[in-house]
């Protein structure tokens, strides 16, 4: 049975920096570490990683330095830089190592775009991709009892445009739809204590037809003598079985069937959606020969499947309209990082409160905890992946291995419905003309439904499709009237797709789409209203007041609310981001009208009582 002590999904603070992964023992190692610019790239030569080097700036991790809450606040370049922190034994000691074979680990959650980490001096290795998350095995650094000295060189060159950036502004200041750099560490640090053997990784995929999940383990390192796992299933408190398998490889798949789904009368009970986000607990556990426990995580998955037919998006095999919003994840004083844990979950509330479903993360790959209070608040997801800005050789190495750590990371998260790896042709600009990049695209499509064949993926999002099986389109139209002629039914939507579309693009790049894949308009709106902005701002069409605001708001969600066969849309965007004032709130979270009146524009016919 589980341990009576394990966690679940509901005792969770959502402060764990892995959070489908889940041990007591860690210790968190933000806070003050000293700190220093390497503007002339001199750091390594001259040894900054040995005792006694010279850092004269203290910073605040895991805030970038181009931030306010760093305590830097340096948005100028600085393509080099330099972290220091002690890591004292009593920090040791928090995170549980016993020193009975345990092993000690160093995680980071995110550094851009490029990090060498040495500890006393010493080289322990280097990991490249700002995007996604890596680790140490610090022991043998940690035997003699004596404090450790981690010193954490980045790099992130601003004008490097074959590095995934997103949103990051190659000039010096922010312009357009382009922000603050975020350079260095920007998602959690810490120290993690485990045993000799481990569970390294977990990865669940919900299999709701056959009403089971499959869980796909990896153990390091791998043992000679033979080790069992064992998995207990519950929800709400409640047993809903125990599985066991041999575990005599370095990876374990195992179907975990749940006999509460050969009911087929109560098999939705279980289910996970929006509107009713059930989370299944799972303590896994690895046991000796002799049956005594190893190691032991916790974890969680939501039993839903997604998918397409018919011009429909699916969720749990019914037609769901999906209600998105774009999300920049971008704080003013915090930047690409969140000022804290909790402003995760009250970002993923704000979304549903003002009547959204979905989000789609826009050029960015989001911290993980932001997905796990999308997965226990129901909120679905839209993973996209920070774009390069130029297409060459490296670019497509960066991308593609950078993405394939991405999905492989995330991918167990119930919230995450779809997939973006391109959007609007950044870094494949001339895909129209270019086989090349048209390849390269296909590519990205079919290397994520390899690593994830559970769910839709989008080419590239916006125009210029490949293979899609969500076909999206981005149209800013100012009104009713111009926005609604594109989707008023689908013979005049196939002219637009036949001819050229919004923005001048064509809309498929590839003879005979969409065929019948459900079509979404993924970005419309981006309306500016900011009267009191103190610096100069932009938007696609702009509100003088607050009555008018409201008043093009509902004229811009009627009119593709109105058409007939869409099957979602993606509204341009939550917050204000900077110059981008076209947010329903400001920057500071604070919505431009009542929560309840932007609630009914975004619900449209979904919230009046004969559609209830």
């Amino acid at each position: 049975m589980p341990n009576p002590e394990a966690l679940t999904a509901s005792t969770q603070d959502g402060t764990y920096p892995r959070p489908q992964l889940l041990r007591r023992r860690w210790m968190d190692l933000g806070g003050r570490w000293d700190f220093s610019h390497d503007d002339d790239d001199a750091g390594e030569a001259d040894r900054w990683f040995s005792a006694g080097a010279p850092f004269p700036l203290t910073i605040t991790v895991p805030y970038p330095p181009e931030s306010a809450m760093s305590g830097v606040h340096e948005t100028g370049f600085h393509p080099v830089v330099w972290y220091r922190r002690t890591i004292t034994q009593a920090d040791i000691d928090e995170s549980g190592r016993s020193g009975e074979g345990d092993r000690l680990l160093l995680h980071f959650g995110a550094v851009d775009y490029r990090a060498t980490v040495w500890i006393n001096g010493q080289l322990v290795g280097s990991h490249e991709g700002g995007q996604s998350p890596f680790s140490f095995d610090v022991t043998s650094h940690a035997v003699t009892g004596e404090d450790l000295v981690l010193v954490v060189r980045a790099e992130d060159d601003p004008h490097d445009v074959a590095q995934p950036r997103g949103k990051q502004d190659w000039l010096e200041d922010p312009h357009v739809i382009w922000y603050h750099r975020t350079t260095g560490i920007w998602q959690p640090v810490w120290l993690e204590s485990v045993p000799a053997s481990f569970i390294e990784a977990v990865t669940w995929e919900p299999d709701v037809p056959n009403g089971s999940a499959r869980l796909e383990l990896a153990i390091s390192p791998q043992r000679v003598d033979a080790l069992t796992v064992r998995v207990d299933l519950s929800f709400d408190g409640q047993p809903l079985g125990t599985y066991s398998t041999s575990a005599a490889q370095s990876r374990v798949v195992m179907d975990c069937v749940i006999p509460h789904q050969a009911n087929g009368q109560a098999y939705e009970s279980l289910l996970w959606s929006p509107d009713h986000p059930r989370l299944i607990d799972a303590t896994v556990t690895l046991l000796d020969a002799d049956g005594s426990p190893v190691d032991e995580v916790w974890s969680y998955f939501g039993l839903r499947s997604v998918g397409t037919a018919g011009r429909h998006f699916l969720l749990n095999d019914r037609p769901f309209y999906v209600r998105s919003v774009l999300e920049q994840g971008y704080w003013p004083e915090s930047l690409l990082a969140a000022p804290d844990a909790a402003a995760l979950r009250e970002e993923v509330q704000l979304i549903k409160d003002l009547g959204f479903n979905a989000a789609r993360l826009h050029e960015k790959v989001e911290d993980p905890r932001f997905l796990y209070w999308a997965d226990r608040l129901g909120l679905l997801v839209w993973g996209e992946m920070g774009s390069t800005f130029e297409f060459s050789p490296t670019a497509m190495e960066r991308v593609a291995r950078e993405w394939a750590s991405v999905v492989q990371r995330d991918r167990s998260h119930p919230c995450i419905v779809t997939w973006v790896p391109l959007n609007e042709s950044w870094g494949v600009q001339q895909i129209s003309h270019s086989p090349a990049q048209k390849h390269f695209a296909q590519a990205m499509y079919h290397l994520t439904k390899a690593l994830d064949a559970s769910r839709p993926v989008i080419s590239n999002d916006g125009w210029e499709h490949v293979e899609s099986d969500i076909f999206t389109i981005h149209d800013y139209a100012t009104t009713y009237d111009d926005l609604h002629a594109n989707y008023r039914d689908l013979p005049t939507f196939q002219s637009l797709v036949d001819g050229v579309g919004p923005a001048g693009r064509r809309l498929s790049v590839l003879p005979g789409l969409p065929r019948t894949e459900p079509v979404m308009v993924s970005e419309f709106g981006g309306i500016l209203y900011a009267p009191n902005s103190p610096i100069e701002t932009w938007g696609y069409s702009t509100a003088e007041s607050g009555e008018d605001f409201a008043r093009r708001l509902e004229a811009l969600f009627t009119a593709l609310q109105d058409s007939p066969f869409l099957s979602g849309f993606c509204y341009t965007q939550l917050t204000d981001t900077l110059q981008e004032a076209n947010g329903l709130t400001d920057e500071n979270r604070k919505p431009k009208l009542p929560v309840a009146e932007i609630r009914k524009i975004v619900m449209g016919k979904a919230w009046r009582p004969e559609h209830v």
